[in-house]
């Protein structure tokens, strides 16, 4: 899969499975919205908002179902097949693409990895940020660029490019729309690091999959799970368990985070031997079936980010 159109100028590699280019030069005259897939919930809420009314977009991965083991069905390719666009996270995050395109028959679809330019934390990151054990799931690179929003302005960038390749009669929209939204993310990105500032504690213990290393990263943070890996079916073991459960004991923190969509098992371990109130701390990997129909945000996810994690931490 390394067959590259050079009609697309952007940050972003565009990729097809068995011809390029994937994307025709020129302005098309639009009839009907631009048609995009995205397979997380986070690319999804992105193409909405740059997009607004001139593009249709749909989250492959339904509501309430893990991304990281998602298998798509027949119907789910011939949909792809048939849209303008189709933006994925990269080889770490869905690592069944690459086999989903394989003898995919030539069609328009322009497939866009959104992770390309963006530096992806390793093991040794892993490692600075006093982390447990690495990345088994996911060769050693963590998938969850977005939770950097300095990163999710980049990809918002990405889409808006990809949105003028395909519908430049709407450049305007799309660069407005873009300008907009980032500058809302700038202005949250801002509040989170004047309230890390404040903060008697520094360090997220997380109860869940390690999630959250980017944004621990950019705020100065230390970040503590008992998993490795990212897989949903990854189990960590009684001394990972105990670990944590004597940091939080020591630290005099009064609260374990735990993740979206998934039983809080061992957040509730670590709750029961320390007294601690668990806490959810959402990653955005994906929302419930009810937060889609009633239009939740990742900028809303965000911030209640932020307001729990000013509890957590006790900050100012």
């Amino acid at each position: 899969m390394e067959c590259f159109s050079k009609k697309i100028i952007i940050p972003f590699v565009l990729f097809c499975g068995l011809a390029c280019p994937l994307v025709q030069s020129g302005a098309r005259a639009v009839e009907r919205p631009v048609t995009v897939i995205t397979t997380i919930f986070p690319v999804y809420d992105f193409v909405k908002q740059v997009g607004g009314d001139t593009v249709s977009v749909t989250l492959l991965v339904p509501p309430g179902v893990e991304v990281h083991t998602f298998e798509p069905r027949p119907a789910d390719i011939v949909e792809i097949n048939n849209a303008d666009v189709f933006i994925f996270t990269g080889k770490y995050m869905e690592p069944w693409v690459e086999n989903m395109f394989k003898g995919m028959p030539r069609k328009h679809t322009a497939i866009v990895d959104i992770s390309e330019g963006i530096e992806l934390i390793d093991d040794k990151g892993r490692d600075e940020l006093h982390g447990h054990g690495h990345f088994d799931g996911h060769s050693g690179k963590d998938p969850h660029i977005w939770l950097d929003l300095g990163n999710a302005q980049r990809m918002v960038d990405g889409i808006a490019d990809i949105l003028i390749q395909k519908d430049p009669a709407h450049r305007d929209v799309y660069s407005k729309n873009a300008r907009m939204y980032k500058a809302k993310l700038a202005g949250l990105d801002e509040r989170f690091k004047a309230m890390f500032s404040t903060c008697k504690y520094k360090t997220i213990i997380y109860g869940g999959h390690f999630a959250f290393g980017y944004f621990a990263r950019r705020y100065g943070l230390q970040y503590v799970s008992p998993y490795e890996g990212f897989s949903p079916n990854a189990e960590p073991g009684p001394r990972a368990i105990a670990e944590i459960i004597n940091r939080l004991k020591q630290s005099g923190q009064k609260y374990i985070y735990y993740e979206e969509l998934l039983d809080p098992k061992v957040a509730r371990i670590v709750a029961g031997e320390t007294g601690a109130r668990l806490m959810l701390l959402h990653a955005a990997h994906n929302i419930s079936k009810s937060e889609l129909r009633r239009g939740l945000s990742f900028f809303e996810i965000m911030e209640e980010n932020l307001r729990k994690l000013k509890i957590g931490l006790v900050c100012q």
